[in-house]
């Protein structure tokens, strides 16, 4: 799946965690925003280097196995994102846009992991 399409997801999944580094950034020290700070740090920047991995896959059933990381990080980053927010760690105004990203990226690998499967059970 090395197409230009791939390299847009790929360039924008890093964009993704290069934004919630900023994000992280402006956490205030305490332990709660620290402890889930680094939970949707490393979630999120996972998401970016397994999608790297995945496009990288020797076979379709290695990349199915690795998008479906992808889409288990992206999840993840989603719930800790919900956090930020609900606990109010980060003003919404900040997480909203990381979390509709998050959400998008989670509906795109979904659709990604989905629709290798039926492949390769047609196959």
């Amino acid at each position: 799946m090395m197409n230009a399409q791939a390299e847009a997801l790929k360039a924008r999944t890093k964009r993704f965690a290069v934004a919630i580094v900023g994000l992280f950034r402006s956490f205030p020290g305490t332990e709660e925003a620290r402890v889930i700070g680094r939970q949707v740090l490393r979630s999120a920047t996972s998401v970016a280097a397994n999608y790297r991995a995945a496009c990288r896959g020797r076979s379709k059933a290695e990349f199915i196995s690795k998008i479906g990381v992808v889409v288990e990080e992206a999840d993840e980053t989603v719930l800790w994102l919900e956090l930020v927010e609900d606990c109010r760690i980060a003003p919404k105004e900040r997480v909203a846009p990381l979390l509709r990203e998050a959400q998008e990226l989670l509906a795109i690998f979904a659709a990604s992991q989905l629709t290798a499967r039926s492949r390769s059970m047609v196959q």
